[in-house]
Formats: structure tokens, C-alpha cells, sequence
């Protein structure tokens, strides 16, 4: 991450801060990849009594190519606040690392397509009293998971889905446990260990719009993903279904999960807060209930996605309602 140093924010510690943990070994250069690579993935619900502190990440900007290797059509978005937290004790160990879920509401059709990028192990260190140089860094392992949810059990496509469902054996997407799974890698392909790192994406410039040192950001830290396959989940009609799923979800986000696209994001943090260790724990839990009954996250909306000149992106309504249409027919037709 990186602090701000020209903003007139003056960082905020808060009380019980010990520190020392990331000076195990000493004198270890950012990252202190001896560090990093010492420590185990952990759970990101496994250590919640461990807990005492937090950054929230109050503005965390996206960025991705609609047309992979083609830079003109880099887009941008920020997704809502609060979005992803960091979680660690008073001696600066990393215990958690949370990204809740997004919903992309279907009015016409009463369904939210739901996705989480989530985090399945994480490691890593802060020092809230250290140098821009040195403040923070972590690892994660990340897998995002694509599911439906219904307003209620009696809309049209809903009604097909749980149909559907029911002759298929329970193996489509409708809830969490049963989601579309893709695999991950870092930004090279070489290995499937996130790294989170001080500062800004330095390899693609982000628009002004998405810097909030002016909004008293206290820092700031960024990683990138490739997006890879859906996982198979070894019956080949759910697999066509789930690849139909993820062309729908694509074409309404810009290819934002396209296999072997890019996708990086700045994560701009508030200063250190204290946790509340139950509200920790039911964090998942109130985007989850929020995004399936006011089909918004709960502390408000981020921004529509856009070019780096702010251009809003544009997918045709004719053109979603005809994807929408043809996937309902396959359905009908799976069911005759």
C-alpha cells in the first residue's frame, strides 16, 4: 500500500496497536517475501477471534479489457464500498482477507446473477507505523463463484431454472454451494498465489476520476488475476449450462470474466478501524441478504463502467434481451 503523503488526512491509529510481526525475521526488504512465504494459508473464518483490527477498502477500482490484448478497450469500474476488508491482530499478522459478493439484478426476468471472488486462503503482514515503503503486503488464493437468485419462487425463468434443476439432479447453480467455479492465476499464469502489493497497478494507467487521495484515502494497494476456465463439474449438459451462464454474465460486464482476460484493481483503504468480531463474522452475511432482497449492496453503489475517458460502456438492451430469450428457450427445450 501506499500512504498518502500530500493529503492533509492525518492517519489514524487506534489504540492497542503493538506491532512486531513483520520484523521476524529483522531487516527483511518490502515484501519481505521470507516472511510471506513462511506462513501458512489460513481460512479467512478460521482465526476470527484472532481479529482485532481492520482496513476497509472504501474505493476499489477494476479495470479489464472487453477485447483481450486490445488496450482501447480497457474499461473501468469501482465496485461498491466496503467490498473487501483486511483482517489482522495487534501485532500486525494478516488473519483475514474478504471479498463479498456483487449482484447483477434482471428486472425483466425477477433473478440476480450473483458473484463472489472468493478468497479461499491468505497470508500476510502490516505495519500501521511504517514508511510508504513498507507498509503493507499479503498473498491470497482466490476463486470467483457465479450463482441465481429469485425475487420469489413463482417468475417465469425461475420457475424454468428450478425445474430444471430438479430433473438435472440439483446441479445447477442456484445456490451458493452448487456455483459456477473459475480458476485463477496470477497476472504470468505461473502459479495460482495472488500477490497484493503496495501502490498503484503501475503497468496501465487509471483514469483521475479513480484517485481518492482527495476523499482521505490512507492507502492503497493493488493486485491483478487471470481469469481462467470454469471449473468442470463432470456432467457435460451442466457444463454447456454453466458456459451459457458465463456468456450472459459476460456480455452484460464487458467480458469482465473472460478466460485468460486480465482483471486488476486498486484497492484505496480507509485508515485502521478496530473490529467488532460478530459483525466480522455476519459481514458475508449482510451483503448476501442485502443484494437478494434490494437487489443493491448495502452501502451503496459503486460507479457504472466506463473507458478512461468516461464514456459509459454500453450493452444494448436489444441485445441482452435477446441473450436472455435464447437462454430461456434452451431451457424450455431441456425440459421438453
Amino acid at each position: 500500500m501506499e500512504q498518502n503523503q500530500h493529503s492533509p488526512q492525518q492517519s489514524f491509529i487506534p489504540a492497542g496497536w503493538i506491532g512486531g510481526f513483520s520484523t521476524q525475521p529483522p531487516e527483511q526488504p518490502y515484501p519481505k517475501s521470507e516472511l510471506l512465504s513462511s506462513l501458512p494459508f489460513e481460512g479467512n473464518m478460521d482465526h476470527i477471534p484472532s481479529i482485532n483490527r481492520m482496513l476497509r477498502a472504501k474505493w476499489p477500482e477494476f479495470s479489464w479489457e472487453v477485447i483481450k490484448g486490445d488496450p482501447t478497450t480497457r474499461k473501468y469500474q469501482m465496485f461498491a464500498p466496503d467490498i473487501s476488508r483486511l483482517g489482522y491482530d495487534n501485532t500486525g499478522r494478516v488473519w483475514s482477507i474478504i471479498c463479498p459478493q456483487q449482484g447483477v439484478y434482471f428486472p425483466t426476468v425477477g433473478v440476480t446473477l450473483n458473484v463472489e471472488v472468493t478468497v479461499t486462503g491468505n497470508r500476510g503482514w502490516i505495519n500501521e507505523l511504517a514508511s510508504v515503503e513498507d507498509l503493507f503486503a499479503a498473498d491470497v488464493k482466490i476463486q470467483p463463484t457465479i450463482w441465481f437468485s429469485s425475487d420469489s419462487d413463482s417468475g417465469f425463468l425461475w420457475e424454468l431454472l428450478q425445474k430444471l434443476n430438479k430433473k438435472w439432479s440439483d446441479k445447477l447453480p442456484l445456490s451458493k454451494s452448487k456455483g459456477i467455479r473459475l480458476s485463477t492465476s496470477n497476472e504470468d499464469g505461473t502459479n495460482d498465489i495472488i500477490q497484493v502489493r503496495m501502490g498503484e497497478y503501475p503497468d496501465y494507467p487509471f483514469p483521475e476520476r479513480a484517485n481518492h487521495w482527495g476523499e482521505y484515502a490512507w492507502a492503497v494497494a493493488n493486485l491483478a488475476v487471470t481469469i481462467g476456465s470454469i471449473n468442470s463439474t463432470s456432467d457435460s449438459k451442466v457444463d454447456d449450462f454453466n458456459s451459457k451462464v458465463m456468456e450472459l454474465f459476460n456480455l452484460g460486464s464487458g467480458n469482465l470474466l473472460q478466460e485468460n482476460n486480465i482483471l486488476i484493481w486498486n484497492l484505496w483503504a480507509g485508515s485502521p478501524e478496530l473490529v467488532n468480531q460478530e459483525e466480522w463474522a455476519d459481514h458475508a452475511n449482510y451483503w448476501r441478504h442485502s443484494i437478494d432482497v434490494n437487489h443493491r449492496p448495502p452501502e451503496g453503489e459503486g460507479t457504472s463502467i466506463t473507458d478512461i475517458n468516461g464514456a459509459p460502456f454500453d450493452v444494448s438492451e436489444i441485445s441482452l434481451g435477446v441473450k436472455i430469450a435464447e437462454f430461456a428457450a434452451w431451457i424450455a427445450w431441456q425440459l421438453a
